[in-house]
């Protein structure tokens, strides 16, 4: 399953491509998320890893950068039980701002794999939004 949202920030592409690359500053922005914790490789740099711990013992991710090309892109797999996620994140530079392409795309693993995801498909996206609108209130509400 993929799901894409657009989300345009009042801020440089700098700036934001800079503010999301570095995984220090994902408890700041994604909702039910406890801490970062870093596993290996310099902070947000390609091959890099961590582990994203959720509130309340909820699912945990461990992510790994693919690839980091800022100002302009930036990819990186989140892992967990029962699902696979394969992010790509693009940063278009328009006039002090910036147009933020956020494209994540689902594997589910296990049997029933296929059948979570057509149920989720709904809550993803709309879990998805959260997330990026979160990032675009984050960044706007650091001063420049």
């Amino acid at each position: 399953m993929k799901d894409t949202v657009t989300v345009d920030i009042d801020a440089p592409q700098a700036k934001v491509a800079a503010l999301f690359a570095d995984p220090a500053n994902n408890p700041k922005w994604m909702e039910g998320l406890e801490r970062y914790q870093p596993i290996s490789g310099e902070a947000g740099a390609p091959g890099s890893t961590y582990r994203l711990v959720q509130q309340g013992g909820k699912l945990d991710f461990l992510a790994t950068v693919v690839s980091r090309d800022l100002p302009d892109e930036a990819r990186l797999t989140l892992d967990a039980d029962g699902v696979a996620v394969s992010i790509q994140v693009q940063f278009l530079g328009r006039a002090n701002a910036t147009r933020l392409v956020s494209t994540e795309t689902f594997r589910f693993k296990g049997l029933f794999g296929p059948v979570i995801g057509l149920l989720s498909r709904r809550a993803i996206r709309r879990a998805h939004c959260a997330q990026m609108l979160a990032f675009k209130h984050f960044v706007e509400t650091i001063p420049a």
